[in-house]
């Protein structure tokens, strides 16, 4: 079971033979990569069968089956050997790549893990980012929804704590008051005002109706308050009486 996960999961192991005594190069690249602990190396492949029969690699074009050659080399650093499954000598399909970088070997990822592992990683950060602002929302059913974050509690800290300015009054008490100063104004009016500061104020003419003696005030208050209209028609005198002539 253990040989099964390991095959499963290649492309997130490495393999290095630190007791590898020659330095690599194309010559002998491809019997480190044969070693019988590098798990990526097949046992049944045609390679095997031509070093047990002391064979040129010339011999694999004329085999059928699983086969490892070097494709690309870069002095000393970089190789790239290539599984392959040959049908003939023209035809094969390739099957994986190694490289190996610094005696280290690898598994070349497919375009479909590549693209998996990419996505898998974008929506990761989505996700994480997400996750990160929603801990940052606070919600009051009185404020509603509001950003708290971390740096604004430090700023606070740092800064000395102000006191916040109390307002003196409201905009209804304000209006409230302006409403009773007017009344207040209209029923005991000024005596005296002040053109500008600093001056001697001067004193309001106040009209005053011009009162009626007391005699016609008591000759009104005995008369009727109401009077019976006058006749509008003139009225005629009634016809004298004449003597009767006997």
């Amino acid at each position: 079971m253990a040989s099964l996960d390991l095959r499963d999961n290649l492309l997130g192991i490495s393999w290095v033979d630190s007791g590898w005594v020659p330095i690599l190069n194309p010559g002998n690249v491809l019997d480190y990569f044969s070693e019988r602990s590098n798990p990526f190396y097949d046992r049944t492949c045609n390679n095997e069968v031509v070093k047990m029969q002391r064979l040129t690699l010339d011999h694999l074009n004329q085999m059928v089956g699983v086969e490892y050659i070097l494709l690309h080399a870069q002095e000393p650093i970089l190789y790239i050997v290539r599984k392959q499954q040959r049908q003939s000598p023209t035809q094969v399909i390739p099957v994986a790549d190694y490289y190996i970088i610094a005696g280290v070997v690898y598994q070349a990822p497919d375009l479909g893990s590549v693209i998996s592992s990419r996505v898998l990683s974008a929506v990761h950060g989505i996700q994480s980012a997400f996750d990160e602002a929603m801990s940052f929302c606070r919600y009051h059913p009185s404020k509603g929804y509001w950003w708290h974050f971390k740096d604004q509690e430090e700023r606070e800290k740092v800064k000395p704590k102000s006191k916040k300015k109390e307002e003196p009054s409201s905009m209804f008490q304000r209006q409230r008051v302006d409403a009773l100063l007017l009344d207040l104004r209209n029923k005991f009016p000024p005596l005296y005002y002040q053109p500008k500061p600093g001056e001697k104020p001067i004193p309001v003419e106040v009209r005053k109706e011009p009162e009626l003696p007391a005699e016609a005030v008591k000759q009104e208050e005995r008369e009727p308050a109401t009077k019976t209209p006058a006749p509008s028609g003139a009225s005629k005198a009634p016809p004298e009486k004449r003597a009767r002539l006997q």
